[in-house]
């Protein structure tokens, strides 16, 4: 995540080194629903390493012996990790191949089972994550502090890097796009994806700074937890602020798309002026000619069963699970300067 965004927290209580090793960070799916048990796909749970999704799926599919279109998965897993989840393989009136042929060092199949569906993108309760620190370097008091208020509070729901690129060149690229560069089906959506992460930032990166990221502004709108449903704008009342501390409701930041902004007054207002700063007309309207509709993602994320320990001297392993669509990063960055032996951060 970029550096420019600024943090909720205060200052950084720790520098650390991270994936130094493929088990640094380990990540589960949750899932979002039982197998059926019978039907036309085969509902595969897998343990891979070194090895991203769309790689896994493809090799799937070579060993199915079926197209890629065949394959389903909830959500895209990164390459630098320890991951187990989910695939569907489409074998309509098929016997299921023999698992052992698939696996290797690198893949494991731990379950296997038939379903009815193929599994869409988003079918997940949320992920799991076991994330090691290496060459901790901090007052050990004041990191379990922070792991503390970021358990009881949370932190800013910020998109992660990954969103932006390997070169951090995606918003350029959407620009580009936008400004009538020809490119593939499947980066164009990636490149979307990165225009809309952009402004739905700089909004977030505002309410850190005034410091209503967790809190409500006049003509707010909220999201339900657990939920993408949303209600408001409404009079924030005694109820609301209940609601609020519990967690039960989240304040949230536009995803840009046709339509108007369903926030009023000034929480319209900050939306408007970070969204229309620099290259944020352009932006918009990309967005808006690609077809895509104003949706709203909740602006602060709080990790459930988070948990740690010290596992050696300079050595700090954490625990715990996120709603899907959020990034580990965001944890990382409000600990302070984790930097990845893997190129990249989380």
């Amino acid at each position: 995540m970029s550096t420019a965004l600024p943090q909720a927290h205060g200052a950084p209580v720790l520098t650390a080194t991270f994936r130094t090793q493929q088990d640094d960070f380990i990540v589960e799916e949750i899932p979002g629903f039982e197998p059926t048990g019978s039907g036309e796909h085969l509902l595969l749970e897998i343990e891979k390493r070194g090895q991203n999704t769309a790689f896994v799926a493809r090799r799937i599919a070579e060993w199915a012996g079926v197209k890629e279109v065949a394959i389903g998965y909830a959500g895209l897993k990164d390459r630098h990790a320890v991951t187990r989840q989910r695939f569907t393989v489409h074998l309509p009136g098929r016997e299921s191949p023999d698992v052992s042929a698939l696996e290797d060092a690198s893949l494991r199949v731990l379950s296997s089972t038939r379903h009815a569906r193929k599994l869409p993108r988003g079918a997940l309760a949320g992920n799991r994550f076991t994330i090691t620190l290496r060459d901790v370097d901090g007052d050990r008091t004041a990191i379990e502090a922070r792991l503390s208020r970021i358990s009881k509070r949370g932190v800013p729901n910020y998109f992660g890097e990954q969103r932006f690129g390997r070169a951090g060149d995606n918003v350029a690229q959407a620009l580009a796009m936008f400004a009538g560069r020809r490119v593939r089906r499947e980066e164009r959506s990636l490149l979307l994806s990165a225009a809309r992460s952009e402004l739905f930032n700089r909004v977030l990166a505002e309410r850190v700074r005034t410091g209503s990221w967790d809190g409500a502004l006049d003509g707010e709108v909220w999201m339900l937890d657990g939920r993408r449903s949303v209600f408001g704008p409404e009079s924030f009342d005694d109820a609301l602020a209940a609601r609020l501390a519990a967690f039960d409701i989240h304040p949230t930041g536009p995803l840009w798309g046709r339509g108007e902004l369903r926030t009023t007054g000034a929480c319209r207002e900050l939306e408007r002026a970070c969204v229309d700063a620099d290259n944020g007309p352009a932006l918009q309207q990309g967005l808006e000619r690609a077809g895509l509709e104003q949706e709203r993602r909740a602006l602060r994320l709080r990790p459930d069963a988070m948990g740690w320990r010290w596992p050696a001297e300079y050595t700090l392993e954490l625990r715990f699970s996120l709603p899907p669509g959020a990034y580990a990063t965001c944890v990382l960055d409000a600990l302070g300067d984790v930097t990845s032996a893997a190129g990249r951060s989380v």
